[in-house]
């Protein structure tokens, strides 16, 4: 989700949570993740299957229309997944580069995708050191 003050909404979420909040460095665009369930502490990843974490991208004025809460669904291979989207009637957006995905340094392959709702969905292709 964006977040317009990192300090603001780290402490709002352990605070009204619980969640685990770690600030990314510049490396990481900022990024700050969030921890909502217990994980492996090796890999980042929950340990129970169906859940997710999260985490916080910095607000930009600049582009106040891509400042939305995103939903990121995890796949095994994410260049499938684009095909299947397209194949089931979405449309793949990628990520910096319309059709393509990033590569995200530690984290993997991601792309976003619009469902056949319109809704945009993010996909991640988890790297090998994230589990």
């Amino acid at each position: 989700m964006p977040a317009k003050d990192t300090a603001r909404v780290k402490k709002f979420y352990e605070d009204a949570f619980g969640w685990g909040m770690n600030q990314m460095g510049d490396d990481m665009g900022g990024y700050m993740v969030a921890t909502t369930t217990p994980s492996d502490p090796q890999t980042g990843r929950p340990t129970d299957p169906g859940a997710i974490n999260g985490g916080f991208f910095q607000y930009n004025a600049q582009n106040p229309s891509l400042q939305y809460p995103n939903i990121v669904i995890s796949v095994d291979d994410l260049k499938k997944a684009m095909e299947d989207v397209v194949k089931a009637g979405g449309k793949v957006l990628g990520g910096r580069t319309l059709g393509e995905p990033d590569d995200i340094p530690g984290i993997g392959l991601y792309c976003a995708i619009l469902d056949t709702e319109g809704n945009r969905v993010g996909l991640l292709q988890p790297s090998p050191s994230m589990g």
